[in-house]
């Protein structure tokens, strides 16, 4: 679901923002993601839209707000096995904040290629095991990588 430019420009940051919200009166916390349009996107999953009893292009009352809390991004299962395997990359991905390690998720999937991915998840516990707190070369004020776009509508 793609927020309208006006409500996206209410929000605290043109990056991802998580919000707590009701969509048809159902309750929900998500982060909202850029959408390279100026403006942002919310993905609404199965769950969401059986509760809210709401179809792909259905019309829906959605309501949301900044949240105070950032919730824990889910960790890929290649880097989960890398961090289980590099006790000092995992101390310090233990440390760090739920925003830096979403920064670490979404570098290692913007890979397009398995390879790449493979390399950045090994060089993400390497620089983590060195007290990396940040990816190095990861611009978090937009993704611009077509895995990150807002998903087109279903027709």
């Amino acid at each position: 679901l793609t927020l309208p430019k006006d409500a996206s420009a209410k929000l605290p940051s043109r990056g991802r923002t998580t919000v707590d919200g009701t969509i048809n009166g159902f309750p929900f916390r998500a982060t909202l993601e850029p959408d390279g349009q100026r403006s942002h996107w919310l993905r609404v999953n199965r769950k969401m839209r059986e509760a809210a009893g709401a179809d792909a292009g259905d019309v829906v009352t959605l309501e949301i707000a900044p949240s105070g809390e950032k919730p824990e991004p889910r960790v890929p299962t290649d880097l989960r096995k890398a961090l289980a395997a590099a006790p000092k990359a995992r101390a310090l991905w233990s440390d760090i904040t739920p925003i830096a390690r979403r920064d670490w998720i979404h570098w290692i999937a913007s890979a397009k290629r398995p390879e790449t991915r493979a390399r950045r998840v090994d060089n993400a516990c390497a620089m983590l095991a060195a007290g990396k707190r940040r990816v190095c070369c990861f611009d978090r004020s937009g993704f611009y990588s077509k895995s990150f776009s807002s998903p087109k509508a279903a027709l």
